[in-house]
């Protein structure tokens, strides 16, 4: 990270007495501030909106990931807002609208939360460039605010369109339409590639993008986060765990549930391969977590779990607006949002992060995605 604080391996990040405020990340560094520990904020980008550094991804909530009960998700939800997160991300899809409505109900039982729900469209229909019309927007539009049970909808992105929309100017002026209809406030893209971002950055009512960010996913640092920074478009990482591997829980004989993508999915069967454990082979994922693990034993010691500190690191790299870790239960939660009241990490961790990514994943992934 390039605004950090030096710390010897053996300081504790997690900070009681100081923590730090996030600036926007495309106008200023962070800043120190004495007082009470509090989940870190930015501005995602021209939203003007504020959201935590942490936020909570809920494809779990709603299918692909094994059985998560209605019950077990809105208390998700709920730890989730109890420990300062203010952002969530959905999609019209997960579970064909589940994720949605609990996370509407949810809502609704708690209003003036402050939180900002972005949801997804684009891939109820089939991946075609020609469905990606205003009459199909207004459709999954409709049904995305009736789902949220809003009249507004906070962020929509369009959800990992062929590559061919991201450049097509009357897919740009059928989202303003949506904005000028007052049916969303602000509009985004979900990419798959860097590429795609780069591109959809070039059409000025983008507002944000959300793409797959981790210690075994590099790529977006060397163009996609500055040139994001200088448009003042928010970047919201995902898959920031690369599917769990960077917890350090996984062993070549770990098994997933049958509807589990990470069962379903390793070799993109269903979808883009790259979004099921970053797209690097399991086998070497496992190692070079195990690699992860000792790295930040070694840099950090026992008080921060190896997915703290790959979420924090995500969160911590300039130009990034949230990271939007899943959770299926109130401690993955907690523990997910815990990470945003971290210190700045040294940069000798960025650099071994660096090195292990080119000894293991670089010459497999890098120019794929």
């Amino acid at each position: 990270m390039v605004n950090c604080w030096p710390l010897g391996a053996g300081d504790v990040l997690i900070a009681t007495t100081v923590h730090t405020v996030r600036d926007n990340p495309s106008t200023g560094p962070l800043r120190r501030h004495k007082g009470r520990r509090r989940m870190q904020e930015s501005t995602l980008g021209s939203t003007g909106r504020t959201i935590s550094a942490v936020g909570l991804g809920t494809w779990q909530l709603g299918a692909d990931w094994g059985e998560v009960s209605a019950a077990d998700a809105l208390a998700v939800l709920d730890a989730s807002r109890q420990a300062g997160v203010t952002f969530f991300d959905t999609a019209d899809v997960y579970g064909d609208g589940r994720s949605e409505q609990i996370i509407g109900e949810f809502m609704r039982a708690n209003p003036g939360s402050g939180i900002t729900v972005a949801t997804k469209m684009g891939r109820r229909m089939e991946q075609l460039p020609q469905n990606y019309v205003l009459d199909n927007f207004r459709t999954w539009n409709d049904r995305s605010r009736k789902n949220l049970g809003v009249d507004t909808l906070d962020l929509v992105q369009l959800h990992c369109p062929p590559t061919s929309v991201y450049s097509s100017t009357e897919v740009y002026d059928a989202l303003d339409t949506l904005v000028d209809e007052g049916r969303i406030a602000a509009y985004g893209v979900s990419v798959e590639t860097c590429d795609e971002a780069l591109e959809a950055l070039k059409h000025p009512g983008v507002a944000s993008i959300q793409i797959i960010l981790n210690a075994f996913r590099l790529k977006p640092l060397d163009a996609v986060l500055p040139a994001a920074a200088a448009a003042n478009v928010g970047i919201i990482a995902r898959v920031p765990l690369a599917s769990g591997l960077l917890s350090g829980r996984y062993t070549t004989t770990t098994t997933f549930a049958a509807n589990d993508h990470r069962n379903f999915n390793r070799h993109g069967e269903a979808f883009d391969q790259g979004e099921t454990f970053s797209g690097v082979d399991y086998e070497a994922g496992v190692e070079a977590a195990g690699k992860f693990t000792a790295l930040v034993r070694e840099t950090l010691g026992d008080s921060v779990t190896p997915a703290q500190a790959a979420l924090a690191w995500v969160w911590q790299q300039p130009g990034v607006s949230t990271v939007i870790p899943g959770a299926r239960n109130v401690d993955q939660a907690k523990a997910n949002a815990a990470a945003g009241n971290l210190a700045p990490l040294p940069a000798s961790f960025t650099q071994a992060i660096t090195e292990l990514y080119n000894g293991y994943f670089r010459q497999a992934i890098h120019s794929k995605w």
